[in-house]
């Protein structure tokens, strides 16, 4: 009897562990995601230009025309993408046209895929929001700093950016050489540069803050930055052409979209070492890609939706009444409306990244030109349905300054 129990257990063990291994996503080609829907990105990114939207065209012509926008655009409703084009130049200089598959550094749309992955870790326990950042870097000068003031842009700190910037000048520093996230924070340990204010006293939008999660990223890890975001975020959501090219690790970042600032094809923007360090920015990624994300993160592939939602939520004052941050995302709040998004300013790359959530619409407008083009975005929202995602059609109280 004992051995007939014995052979029904181990069996019906084997079933399970069977049954386990056959379910599993490594198996299913087109994947399932955690919500138990089926996550295929194949047919996610499915578009006939014949069909597209024609009124989205014509506005996205004139912002091209009048307004000056270079670069590329994708919207989609309820999951499927209405209208994607480009516009443009890849480099100027070389007269090469923007293609849809092109790469763009994202700026400071990276923080949202930063955040994103300091949240993975706190799922899996390996660390906490209020933990303070000396427990991970002990020669960190300032007091009081945790993750959570990090991911709101609450910490207080100096923007690394102009204290390297600095640094570099002065002392006549190479910048051909990119600098890592960890000769980052040992020079901020050796100078302790003056912060701006006290840890929580006010919203301070910053790099530091996410140049830190990022180093926090990979001491936990015990990975580069690069590789873990690879590993846990482009890999399970599918982004098959999305990137960390950092200037410490390579001469010349491997991509053919140059970034051109004031508003002038003459000043093409050469990257130097504030292009190394990674987590405020880095990642380099195109506009079907960011819409793949988007999606991921609905079909609950790489946070749960408890987590999403307390990314989500406003951890800071409200500025004029509608906007404010959750923690690595900005955030819209209207009645009844509520709209996720970021914006990216950095070496000649402007973008806007919008992800409306009540009425299930994704804009994406990646663009290799800095001017106001994407001040004049309106129409747009309404012709999608989306409340209109500018500071300066509000009235009130705030600073309304963009990264």
């Amino acid at each position: 009897m004992k051995q007939v129990c014995t052979a029904a257990i181990s069996t019906i063990f084997s079933i399970l562990v069977f049954t386990s291994c056959s379910s599993g996503n490594g198996d299913n080609k087109k994947g399932i995601a955690d919500n138990g829907k089926p996550f295929n990105t194949t047919e996610l990114l499915k578009y006939d230009p014949s069909k597209g939207d024609k009124k989205i065209e014509e506005f996205m012509q004139h912002l091209h025309k009048v307004s000056g926008f270079n670069g590329n655009v994708l919207v989609a409703k309820k999951g499927k993408i209405i209208y994607e084009g480009s516009f443009g130049w890849a480099n100027h200089l070389t007269r090469d046209s923007l293609k849809l598959s092109s790469q763009f550094e994202l700026a400071s749309v990276t923080k949202t895929m930063t955040g994103t992955a300091i949240m993975q870790l706190w799922e899996k326990g390996k660390i906490k929001l209020d933990q303070n950042v000396k427990e991970f870097f002990p020669d960190f000068p300032y007091d009081g700093v945790t993750i959570r003031l990090l991911l709101t842009h609450r910490s207080g700190m100096m923007n690394y950016v102009y204290f390297v910037d600095n640094i570099y000048r002065s002392q006549h520093l190479n910048q051909k050489k990119g600098l890592t996230n960890k000769e980052v924070m040992d020079m901020i340990a050796k100078y302790k540069p003056a912060r701006f204010n006290k840890p929580n006293a006010s919203f301070l939008y910053n790099n530091s803050n996410f140049m830190v999660l990022g180093a926090i990223i990979e001491k936990v890890s015990g990975m580069s930055y690069a590789d873990y975001m690879k590993e846990n975020i482009f890999k399970p959501a599918g982004m098959t052409h999305t990137a960390v090219y950092s200037k410490a690790v390579y001469d010349k970042i491997p991509v053919d979209v140059v970034g051109h600032d004031r508003t002038s094809w003459k000043y093409s923007v050469a990257q130097n070492f504030l292009d190394g360090p990674v987590g405020d920015k880095g990642i380099y990624s195109t506009v079907a890609d960011l819409f793949i994300f988007d999606q991921a993160l609905k079909a609950g592939r790489l946070i749960k939706q408890a987590t999403q939602d307390s990314a989500y939520t406003a951890h800071n004052p409200m500025i004029r009444g509608h906007f404010s941050y959750g923690y690595g995302w900005r955030v819209f709040e209207g009645p009844g409306q509520k709209v996720i998004y970021h914006t990216g300013w950095w070496h000649g790359f402007r973008h806007i990244f919008l992800r409306d959530m009540k009425n299930d619409v994704t804009i994406v407008l990646l663009g290799n030109m800095v001017n106001g083009s994407l001040l004049h975005l309106d129409d747009l929202f309404k012709m999608t349905g989306m409340p209109v995602v500018r500071k300066g059609a509000y009235n009130g109280a705030g600073d309304t300054a963009e990264d």
